[in-house]
């Protein structure tokens, strides 16, 4: 594992958003959703896909919050252009997104 500084760990924009939209996205190479998620007004909207149709239907992923970097650059996946990144914990069932216990501003930052 590489140590990261102070500084380096300030330069990842991670931040709290809620999905406003959800799509099948069936031309990506693993099972995966297409999100669109508002990070309020500061950062704006940002569409993502997520690999986590193993725990996650669809309709329980619109409204929820979740956490984001947000200054990844953009990713080309298949014929969707990724623009953050949604965080998750891995495991051999799947991804368990993060989000805040309590309804959160879209937009602050984690830190």
């Amino acid at each position: 594992m590489n140590n990261l500084s102070w500084s380096d760990f300030e330069k990842v924009e991670m931040r709290v958003g809620t999905v406003i939209a959800v799509f099948d996205f069936p031309e990506a190479r693993n099972p995966s959703y297409k999100l669109t998620i508002d990070f309020g007004e500061e950062i704006g909207i940002r569409k993502t896909s997520a690999q986590v149709t193993v725990l996650y239907e669809k309709e329980n992923l619109l409204n929820k919050q979740v956490v984001a970097v947000v200054n990844f650059p953009k990713k080309q996946i298949a014929n969707f252009r990724s623009e953050c990144l949604i965080l998750g914990a891995v495991n051999v069932k799947g991804v368990n997104l993060l989000q805040p216990n309590f309804k959160t501003q879209n937009g602050l930052r984690i830190l």
